[in-house]
């Protein structure tokens, strides 16, 4: 299995979705496959909302960095640099169409539909077993210096 990004280009990051660092966190890891990134996860008792589904805090948190470094990676290949520009969210969408289960491995789909060279819109699905359970849209901007992110990978 490839390497994901959030390992490749992060591995001290603690962010709680993404980060390899958290050990408590969700530890979504993002592979670029073809045109999109994907991500493969799968939930435990603690992150439901009710018996057998997902809270939709979680979901949207795991949209949210699969997103995020959706763009992050786009940049990166559109600047031709050798690791990613740190990037964070101006704002995301999540629409949640079913209950998401917690039982079995749920899978992250993103896209870039647009960018500059600072910036990246991502479209984003979340599925289980072949239907959308969520889907989300975010913009997701290049930090600079003096930002506290900045440099946070």
């Amino acid at each position: 299995m490839p390497q994901c990004l959030q390992e490749r280009f992060a591995p001290q990051l603690r962010c709680f979705g993404c980060g390899p660092a958290n050990p408590h966190g969700l530890h979504v890891a993002s592979i670029p496959e073809g045109d999109e990134v994907v991500a493969r996860w799968r939930g435990q008792p603690w992150h439901e909302a009710y018996p057998g589904m997902l809270n939709g805090g979680i979901v949207g948190t795991l949209m949210d960095c699969h997103s995020n470094w959706t763009a992050a990676y786009h940049l990166m290949r559109q600047l031709g640099s050798a690791s990613p520009p740190c990037t964070v969210t101006a704002d995301f969408h999540v629409k949640l169409r079913r209950p998401t289960p917690s039982d079995r491995e749920l899978l992250l789909r993103a896209r870039v539909v647009e960018s500059r060279a600072d910036r990246a819109t991502v479209e984003c699905t979340l599925e289980a077993e072949g239907l959308v359970c969520a889907t989300c849209s975010g913009h997701f901007v290049a930090v600079k210096e003096g930002h506290p992110a900045y440099h946070r990978w």
